[in-house]
């Protein structure tokens, strides 16, 4: 079992930035191949790929909407993933998730994680 827990959230301007990070209990990241994920949902919205991550750390795919503007990076060591967000616009406003399996591909559906955390709010002001 993993546990996942975000933190970083918070209120911003637009053209702000923020950095979520994804910290995993349960499962060493070195140990297993732990591939990795940020989705975001806002009110009335289905859950939205952003950003997924390989074990290793060298494959990422992104959102359309986010890119360019977010980078997704992890480190191993600290069982950590992380989401530095810029640019960021009213529309970014959701609770972001990260998510996690066990496996050595780069995920972007909601379906194909095993593990979530309880998400963490970020708000955009305009």
């Amino acid at each position: 079992q993993v546990q996942l827990v975000e933190s970083g959230g918070g209120l911003v301007q637009a053209g702000g930035s923020l950095r979520l990070s994804c910290a995993a209990s349960g499962r060493s990241f070195s140990a297993y191949a732990m591939g990795m994920g940020w989705f975001r949902q806002a009110p009335g919205k289905e859950r939205e790929f952003v950003a997924a991550i390989n074990w290793r750390g060298n494959i990422i795919e992104l959102g359309d909407s986010v890119k360019g503007r977010f980078t997704i990076s992890r480190d191993n060591a600290k069982n950590t993933m992380y989401l530095q967000m810029t640019s960021l616009k009213p529309e970014d406003t959701a609770v972001y998730y990260c998510a996690a399996k066990t496996t050595t591909l780069v995920l972007t559906t909601t379906t194909a994680y095993d593990f979530w955390g309880q998400g963490t709010q970020v708000t955009v002001s305009s």
